[in-house]
């Protein structure tokens, strides 16, 4: 079975009730307007998803805008680099977005470093992270260059949210450096309250580097494509899931909870085929109600309605909707490939915009023999609970 390359979905831990904003409907070579997800969780929880489940996803909100990919860098480093690699499905969304700013992307390694030395409990070496993000911050040229790259009409709002940013970075700076016991509750508590902190400036820079996708950023997509539905920029759907048995319910590390959350974000910047056609069906209604068809530890899979079709079949046709493999390579500069894996093409070894290295990744399946069109299996989703090197 072969993936095409789409999104970034993480699940969330936690079962709590959500009120969803009114989906809007998808009109077919419109593009879709949404926000990015102000933080998400770089983990898929696979223990949430084991059993027979049902599921009823909703488009929260369509994206706003769109952002360009940068320089590799041991940021976006493929699996094969080792244990190194990077598995922050958040990173990894923002190093996909179309921008050109090497300043805010300095920052954004400073950032996000702080939370792999929090992680492992290098204390000094965070500390170190904080104070040189805050300099950045506080450096007039640097700042400047940022507000440069940032759409005209948004550089107030940006100015806030590094004003909000260094505030947050202050404030896990002031919970390191407080006196504490190694190995302590108050230890913990420390790096708990620091990582936190950590995460609201996170949650700000991808709210800044957002706001420099260039105005009425699209993507081309070949006119042989056109009937399909296609997504500009990126929207975020969440997926509830509830145990299929009445009154059973997750069992989440002894807390009990009735239905599980799952926050995705679908990326139209790098796949705007494949995001528009799954971002249809939800708005169609297709996955409501199906059950999980498959969970084994390696991917989480639904996606095959009852009957005697296999997918979504349109109406007044007669044959389920297919669409092209779609591959996002970094050197093409913001044009898909089609129909072809980067290994036909012969540049298997070339990055993409969003490898399948993240806990968490969703993605779609096609069949082995046929890349594009015929059996193309575009309606089963993949959760990847574990860290894998971009599946074709």
């Amino acid at each position: 079975m072969k993936f095409c390359q789409l999104v970034l979905a993480l699940a969330l831990g936690s079962g709590a009730a959500f009120t969803p904003l009114r989906p809007a409907p998808l009109k077919r070579q419109s593009p879709l307007k949404a926000s990015l997800l102000e933080d998400i969780k770089s983990r898929a929880t696979a223990a949430i998803l084991s059993g027979l489940l049902v599921m009823s996803p909703v488009l929260v909100v369509p994206p706003e805008a769109a952002l360009a990919a940068p320089t590799a860098t041991r940021q976006d480093a493929s699996t094969s680099s080792g244990s190194r690699v990077n598995k922050d499905a958040s990173s990894l969304l923002r190093l996909a977005l179309p921008i050109n700013s090497p300043d805010v992307r300095k920052l954004q390694e400073q950032v996000e470093g702080i939370a792999g030395d929090l992680r492992v409990k290098r204390i000094g070496a965070a500390k170190d992270g904080l104070q040189k993000s805050r300099s950045t911050i506080a450096n007039a040229k640097i700042t400047t260059k940022i507000l440069a790259a940032v759409r005209p009409a948004e550089v107030e709002k940006a100015k806030a949210i590094l004003a909000e940013m260094d505030g947050n970075l202050a404030k896990s700076l002031e919970q390191l450096e407080k006196p504490v016991g190694q190995g302590s509750l108050q230890e913990r508590e420390v790096l708990d309250n620091a990582k936190a902190a950590q995460i609201k400036a996170a949650a700000g820079l991808t709210a800044l580097e957002e706001l420099m996708v260039p105005a009425g950023y699209t993507v081309t997509v070949p006119s042989e494509y056109s009937n399909l539905p296609q997504l500009q920029g990126r929207a975020e759907v969440e997926l509830e899931l509830k145990k299929a048995e009445p009154g059973e319910q997750f069992d989440i590390d002894g807390d009990l909870f009735e239905k599980v959350t799952l926050k995705m974000t679908i990326d139209g910047f790098n796949a705007p085929v494949t995001g528009g056609n799954f971002v249809d069906l939800v708005n169609k209604g297709f996955y409501n109600g199906m059950p999980i068809q498959r969970s084994d530890g390696f991917v989480v899979q639904t996606g095959d309605p009852e009957g005697p079709n296999d997918g979504y079949v349109p109406p007044g046709a007669t044959k389920p909707r297919t669409i092209p493999l779609e591959i996002m390579v970094k050197a093409d500069k913001g044009v898909p490939m089609y129909e072809s894996t980067t290994e036909e093409d012969l540049r298997g070894k070339e990055a993409t915009a969003l490898p399948f290295q993240s806990y968490g990744a969703l993605g779609m399946a096609r069949t082995e023999d046929n890349d594009n069109r015929y059996y193309t299996y575009i309606w089963q989703l993949f959760f990847i609970p574990i860290s894998i090197h971009r599946i074709q």
